[in-house]
């Protein structure tokens, strides 16, 4: 179980209480604005939301307008992913705060190696330490483009 935490900024709020999570505006941008999930099921994100170890939600009021999920064993692996902030709310430092929230949370400071995956968004998680992978050689994957069909 992980420690809960909740951050304020101005009319922003962050917290990683899983109740809080407003699965239609997740399951809405994943499957209809995302690039990485685009057509993923209700199902398919339903069993992401329920098997993440840590879900980082951004609320504007009580409204979700951002989300951020880290599957960890919480000492030498982390993935972050499905990281995004409703374009409303963009370009107001969001998804940098976000970040922030995120690699400084307690429970993931004894993290040896984290991973993400990205198209676009280099600069943001270059701010963090994040880099090209150091050795690439000792690194594979197994993709399959075909899982949420």
């Amino acid at each position: 179980m992980s420690t809960l935490l909740e951050k304020q900024q101005g009319e922003y709020r962050i917290s990683t209480d899983p109740n809080l999570l407003q699965f239609e505006v997740i399951y809405d941008f994943l499957c209809n604005h995302s690039y990485w999930a685009k057509g993923i099921s209700r199902e398919f994100v339903r069993k992401q939301l329920d098997s993440s170890t840590l879900h980082f939600g951004l609320y504007h009021g009580n409204q979700q307008v951002g989300y951020a999920q880290v599957l960890t064993n919480y000492t030498s692996f982390a993935y972050l992913g499905n990281v995004f902030v409703l374009p409303a709310h963009r370009g107001k430092g969001l998804s940098k705060w976000l970040m922030e929230t995120i690699m400084s949370h307690s429970d993931l400071q004894t993290i040896r190696r984290w991973l993400l995956a990205t198209r676009d968004a280099h600069g943001l998680y270059r701010q963090f330490g994040f880099t090209e992978l150091a050795k690439p050689e000792t690194i594979m994957e197994k993709f399959d483009p075909d899982a949420y069909i």
